[in-house]
This record gives C-alpha cells, structure tokens and sequence, in this order.
C-alpha cells in the first residue's frame, strides 16, 4: 500500500513537470553560431539557451550570409525540417542578405519575394504541429544627429504585414533592439557590436557577446509577452532592453555624482567621538524616498548607540570596525553588511589605522 501512494506520489510530480520545449533556429549569420577561434564575435541563437532550465532544448540552425531565398535554396532548411517537432517552436529571422540587390542568389524584394519565401517556413511549421515565431530582423547599428536609425524599413514592414495575413506569432526585435540602441546611445552601443580594434573589426552588423546575449534577451522577452514561452522553464531575468512606452521616459531626471561633490565634515553622529566625513548622495532630489549615505569614520571617530525607528542597512567598503549591536560585539570588515530593523540599537567605531568607510542606506519616512 504504501509502495502504490509512493508511486502515485512520484507521477504526480512527474506530471507538474513542463513537457519538453524545443526551440529551432532559422536565420542569417546575427544568429549563427562561431566557435571559439571568432571569439568575441557570437550570434543571439549562441545565447539563446543560457535562458533556459533543462526543459528546453534549442537548435540553432542559422546560417551566416543567408537570406529567407538561400537558407531553402542550398538545402539549410532541411536540417530545421528533421529537427521540428509537434509542439516546437520555430523562429525565423531573415532580411540582412535579402537586402543585397547586387547578389541575385540572395536578393528578395520585399512586398512579394521576402514574404512568399517566408511563407515556406510557415508552412513547414505548421506541417508537423510546430508553431511559427516571425522576428524582424534586428537592428544594425546606424545613427544619426545622435540617434538609432532603422535600415530594415519595407524588410521589417514586410515581417508584420505578413504575421498579420497568416495571424502567426511576431515578435519585433527590430524594433525592440533599435529603442535598445537608442537607450545605449552612439558611443556605449559600439562595445556590443563587433568594434574590436586589436582584430582590426569596425562591424555595425555582428554581435560581441554581450551584444548577442542582450539581443537573446530581447528575443526571450518577446516570445514571454506573447505566451510561447512559461516564466516557469527561464533560469534568467527578461527585464531588458527599453519599453516601447515614452511615458517612463523623465530626461534629466537621473545622473550621475562624483566624489567629493557631496563631502561634508560632520562631528560624529549619535553621540559617537571625533569627526566624521559624511557623503549624503543626491540628499537634494525633493522625490526620492532613498537616504544613501557613504561616511568615513577615521581613527578614533565612531557613530554612538541609538535606537533605530526605522530600517538600516550598513555595508562596509574598506577598513575594520567594532559593531555593537543590542548589546552583542561584533568585528567588522570590507564586505560586510550590517542590517539593524526597527527597535534594535546600535554602535559602531572605527578599529586599527585604516579609515572605516561604510555605505548606510534606508528609506525616508
């Protein structure tokens, strides 16, 4: 009897289980893969399963210097054919090397040919039970007067009209990546792509890896917010990248501090002995509710015991210290960090020659 529960319990949990997700890749070389000798050139399809727990299973069959055209034409697309499955998903990304008029073997127009060879994939999902994913082509990196700039334009367009004819599943890393830019800016945005002046690359196209990773992020998030993928089988974070909402937008609002620009000498607080250096950062923003306050407890100097109405973390960045707290000693150092909840008391002084410098955070009342 006992053996039959056991059995029923461990099919029970068995069933909770999420049924295995495959993931197949079908795109151009923004995806591909690149062994180690490219290193730090990597494709967003190489980052993708860095997402994932070990119930999705990916398969990137992205190709470099393919477009929608070439990918079936040379045969490619019988690899994503013999990995499809019921129930899979399979995203396509093409457009970079559909653009190129100067090469007929890649070379699609985009109202008609780009759409009539997409619509292959579609079809070739749809066969087996897969479902279709349709990602516009993600963004090169162009600027002008200062800002992100789409060279995808009827590539893209073409992408939505066509998973709007079919209602299959988009998601727009177009234009996910290009607010992704616009939010890196000019310069920041040239260390994810391929400018790496030791290997004489100036690449506006192709990922560093932490480019890939933040456009694999981009693509996750994307298939989330359409419910193809469950919050439960990610073993990372998706909150990247820009919404697609101006109204969060407040220019001028946060900024950055320098050391010194907030340096006060201040007698020790709470009774504590000699003198202090108190950082209290941006203490003059009217709405923030944070309190971030680094201080310097030179020799000799400490903070006195007092009781907390509030909530207060210390965390100590360099030096050594002695922490009383409700009456228990403890010695401190760099890489603590102190947590006194309200109603506790504490103190604290400053021990040995090195100055103890600390981070004290709370929030207003």
């Amino acid at each position: 009897m006992l053996a039959s529960l056991a059995c029923i319990g461990t099919a029970s949990a068995q069933l909770r289980l999420p049924p295995p997700l495959r993931i197949v890749i079908a795109g151009d070389s923004t995806a591909s893969e690149y062994d180690a000798s490219r290193w730090p050139r990597r494709g967003w399809g190489q980052e993708l399963p860095g997402w994932f727990d070990a119930s999705v299973e990916v398969r990137n069959r992205a190709q470099s210097g393919r477009s929608a055209r070439s990918f079936i034409e040379q045969g490619w697309v019988y690899d994503v054919a013999r990995d499809l499955r019921a129930g899979d998903l399979l995203l396509i990304q093409f457009g970079h090397n559909d653009e190129k008029r100067d090469d007929p073997a890649r070379y699609n127009e985009p109202q008609q040919a780009f759409a009539l060879w997409l619509r292959q994939y579609l079809t070739l999902a749809r066969n087996v039970g897969a479902t279709p994913v349709l990602l516009t082509p993600v963004a090169r990196r162009h600027f002008v007067a200062g800002h992100a700039r789409d060279l995808h334009g009827p590539y893209a367009q073409a992408v939505h009209a066509l998973a709007g004819q079919e209602r299959v599943a988009l998601v727009d890393l177009g234009g996910a990546s290009l607010r992704w830019l616009e939010g890196l800016g000019e310069d920041a945005s040239r260390d994810y792509y391929l400018h790496v002046p030791a290997q004489n690359l100036h690449d506006n196209t192709h990922f560093h890896q932490r480019g890939a990773a933040a456009i694999a992020c981009l693509v996750v998030q994307g298939l989330r917010a359409r419910g193809l993928v469950d919050a439960t089988r990610l073993r990372r974070d998706t909150d990247c990248g820009i919404p697609d909402d101006a109204d969060t937008v407040r220019p001028g609002a946060s900024r950055v501090a320098r050391d010194g620009d907030y340096r006060r000498a201040q007698p020790a607080p709470h009774g504590g002995g000699g003198t202090t250096v108190a950082y209290p950062l941006f203490d003059d923003v009217p709405d923030l509710d944070l309190i971030l306050r680094r201080r310097v407890l030179p020799p000799g100097a400490g903070i006195g015991l007092h009781r907390h109405t509030h909530d207060e973390i210390y965390y100590v960045l360099s030096g050594q210290g002695r922490y009383v707290l409700d009456g228990v000693i403890y010695e401190v150092g760099a890489g603590d960090a102190l947590l006194t909840r309200t109603g506790s008391h504490h103190a604290l002084h400053q021990v040995g020659e090195a100055d103890l410098v600390i981070l004290i955070n709370y929030r207003k009342k």
